[in-house]
C-alpha cells in the first residue's frame, strides 16, 4: 500500500539535497512513524496528510510543506490516498533556504507557498500534469536549482565539520568539534541548533540511533561493534532507537514501517 521511489541529486545539488522521492499510499487509514530526520520539501499532489511531532503537536500539510529538523520520532498519519513528491535538504540546503530563520523552525511545518508563492504553485501544476516519474524528477531538480539559485549562501565549511564529527565516531566528543571549528561552546550550540535543529550532544544520539536503527533494519548485528558498544546496555539501545525512530529493534528488524526504515 505504500510506494517509495527515490532519485538522486545531481552533482551541482548534492551539497544542498539529499534526495528526491515520490511516495504514494493507497488505503485510508495511514499511520507511520518517520525517524527524526533533516528537513524535507513536500509538495502534496493528491490528498491530506497530518505530522505529529515530538512535542504532541500535530499539523495538517499544505499544499506545499517545508518541514523543518525533526528532534525525535515522528508520525505521518492520513485518512486517505496521499501521493507526494519531495527532496530531503541537507543542514547546510535548510540553512541556504531559511536563513536566520532556520533555528525557528524545528519539529513544525511551513506553507511553501507563503515563501514562494505562485511560482511553487505553478511546479506543483507542472508536476500534476506530468505524464512519467522520470518527468517529475525532472522538473523537481529544476526547481530546487532554482530555490537554491535565490537562496542565502550555505554554511558548507561549518556542517562539513558537523558532518565529519558525527561520521568518524559513534560517541563523538563535543569538545574536539569545538577544537575543529575554533567555536566556543555557546556559539556552538547557537549553530547547530540553528542547522541541525539541536545541540551537539543530542545531535550525536540522533545519528548514532539512526545509524543502528539502519543496521538492524538490514539485519545486521550490533553485537561486539564499534556502534553496538557506544550504548550503555541493551535498555539504552531500545530506548534510544524507539526516541528517534518511533520503533524498538524488534519492530525494525520486523521491517515494521517502511518510512522510518526506507
Amino acid at each position: 500500500m505504500i510506494s517509495l521511489q527515490y532519485e538522486a541529486p545531481d552533482a551541482r545539488l548534492s551539497s544542498l539535497v539529499s534526495s528526491f522521492y515520490r511516495f504514494d499510499y493507497e488505503g485510508n487509514s495511514l499511520s507511520e512513524p518517520e525517524r527524526a530526520d533533516r528537513a524535507q520539501f513536500r509538495i502534496m499532489l493528491k490528498g491530506v496528510g497530518n505530522y505529529r511531532f515530538p512535542s504532541g503537536d500535530v499539523e495538517t500539510t499544505y499544499p506545499v510543506t517545508i518541514i523543518g529538523p525533526t528532534t525525535g520520532a515522528v508520525v505521518a498519519f492520513a485518512n486517505e490516498p496521499l501521493s507526494v513528491f519531495g527532496w530531503g535538504m541537507t543542514p547546510a540546503g535548510w540553512a541556504a533556504l531559511m536563513g536566520s530563520a532556520s533555528g525557528d523552525w524545528v519539529d513544525k511545518t511551513l506553507d511553501g507557498q507563503l515563501i514562494f508563492g505562485d511560482w511553487i504553485m505553478g511546479v506543483r501544476d507542472a508536476l500534476l500534469a506530468s505524464s512519467s516519474l522520470e518527468e517529475q524528477f525532472l522538473i523537481g531538480k529544476a526547481a530546487a536549482s532554482e530555490i537554491y539559485r535565490r537562496a542565502a549562501r550555505a554554511p558548507f565549511e561549518f556542517t562539513a565539520l558537523v558532518d565529519k564529527w558525527l561520521l568518524e565516531d559513534s560517541d563523538p566528543d563535543v569538545a574536539q568539534l569545538a577544537q575543529d571549528t575554533g567555536l566556543s561552546p555557546r556559539q556552538l550550540e547557537r549553530m547547530t541548533k540553528r542547522y541541525y535543529g539541536m545541540p551537539p550532544k543530542k545531535l550525536a544520539r540522533k545519528y548514532r540511533a539512526v545509524r543502528a536503527a539502519h543496521k538492524l533494519a538490514r539485519g545486521d548485528s550490533l553485537d561486539d561493534t564499534e556502534l553496538g558498544l557506544a550504548f550503555y546496555d541493551q535498555s539504552h539501545l531500545i530506548r534510544e532507537i524507539k526516541q528517534f525512530t518511533g520503533l524498538t529493534p524488534t519492530q525494525l528488524k520486523a521491517g515494521s514501517s517502511e518510512l522510518t526504515t526506507a
